[in-house]
């Protein structure tokens, strides 16, 4: 279908194939005929400078510094132009490409597009952040950086030729801040893959003798609210002992959330399991029975849409969130809703799952049942192909 088209992904805050949603992207478009490669940062675990995968190239750059603080930001970023401009120059005199697909964080990929421009490149927009919000939501200010980010986000739309949005809500944001013609905006959810997450026996080893499991998947920053949720573990504690709760995932707070638990008294209740591979937090998500969403009330949360959400879905697993918009949208029936930043109601929300099965079930069932006939990437990836149609027949 796209035979004989290149298409340069560039992705700058994960490696592929660790970044599911490129990757889902680009096999998607690989499988429909297209050459891709794609220009990442390497992490741990994903350390060669270039591999092939699925007959994807992946150019891997050093990432010298991880971002903290602004400064910390602005070195990270630099490095990672500099690099993205020299592969993206290296790739394009080996094979030209026809489209340069950006992938924010950051929204300055714009400028390395520029200058393949003139060569009648294509740069398309892929949205997976809103980094005003993202920004106001770690350092609750509106100053200088924020105005930055706010100006950067509006060069990028004003930039690309198209762009795609994750849901309803980023698409407003692409029509209103972004001035993009609403005709040349593609919603393309995060949908799960169903091959790579299929509900599993489970393995009671991960209860550590207790009777239930209480999961969690995701990134471990400032925003992802597990401070809130250990201060809901610690009023499940209280209550009762029969409760062990699995973290799964990575992040700058990582540490910090561990020493808290430990100060909190919660360790022998909470195990934290890092970044793992697909099959152990299949394993682990498959053995618990109630999983959750603490996600600080902010607007980026409310307008976001979180990949661990579905991931639970797909596994038909119960979930507990706070009342966030997009949040509602994805699990609706599957989760139970608490009153924002009320650790009290979450805990209250967690228990009464654990308490009532036949909810567990219902839920659960709801929740698989609608990623399979709505948001599954089967459905997602035959959008990702009708917006390529539309990219390549338009001049």
């Amino acid at each position: 279908m796209f035979n004989g088209k290149h298409i340069l992904m560039i992705v700058e805050n994960l490696p592929a194939p660790f970044d599911r949603r490129v990757w889902q992207e680009a096999n998607t478009l690989a499988a429909n005929g297209a050459k891709v490669s794609i220009i990442c940062p390497k992490m741990k675990g994903y350390m060669k400078s270039f591999e092939t995968i699925n007959g994807i190239d992946i150019y891997r750059h050093p990432l010298y510094i991880e971002a903290k603080g602004a400064l910390g930001y602005v070195l990270e970023y630099a490095n990672a132009l500099v690099w993205e401009f020299m592969l993206g120059w290296w790739i394009f005199f080996r094979k030209r490409f026809d489209v340069v697909f950006g992938c924010n964080p950051p929204d300055l990929i714009f400028l390395v597009a520029l200058t393949f421009r003139p060569f009648g490149v294509k740069f398309i927009f892929d949205h997976h952040d809103i980094n005003p919000e993202l920004y106001f939501a770690k350092y609750r200010k509106k100053d200088l950086m924020y105005r930055f980010l706010l100006y950067l986000e509006r060069l990028t739309f004003s930039t690309a030729d198209f762009s795609i949005a994750t849901n309803e809500s980023y698409r407003e944001i692409a029509i209103t801040r972004g001035k993009m013609p609403p005709e040349r905006i593609g919603v393309i959810r995060s949908g799960p893959n169903l091959d790579r997450l299929k509900p599993a026996p489970g393995n009671d080893k991960y209860k550590k003798g207790r009777n239930y499991l209480v999961g969690y998947v995701g990134v471990i920053g400032a925003q992802e609210g597990l401070d809130l949720l250990l201060d809901s573990i610690r009023l499940i504690v209280h209550k009762r002992r029969d409760v062990q709760f699995a973290i799964i995932g990575d992040g700058t707070e990582l540490v910090n959330i561990i020493k808290k638990t430990r100060a909190m008294g919660l360790h022998d209740y909470v195990d934290y399991y890092g970044r793992v591979d697909d099959a152990t937090m299949v394993d682990v998500l498959s053995t618990a029975d109630v999983c959750v969403n603490p996600d600080r009330p902010t607007e980026m949360n409310n307008l976001s849409t979180m990949n661990k959400i579905m991931e639970y879905m797909a596994l038909k697993k119960p979930i507990v969130q706070y009342d966030l918009k997009e949040g509602r949208f994805s699990a609706d029936q599957a989760s139970l809703y608490a009153s924002n930043t009320s650790t009290a109601d979450f805990a209250d929300k967690i228990i009464w799952l654990l308490d009532h099965p036949e909810d567990r079930i219902s839920r659960g069932e709801y929740g698989y049942h609608k990623v399979v006939n709505e948001l599954s990437w089967d459905h997602e990836s035959r959008k990702l192909v009708d917006f390529f149609k539309k990219v390549f027949s338009c001049r």
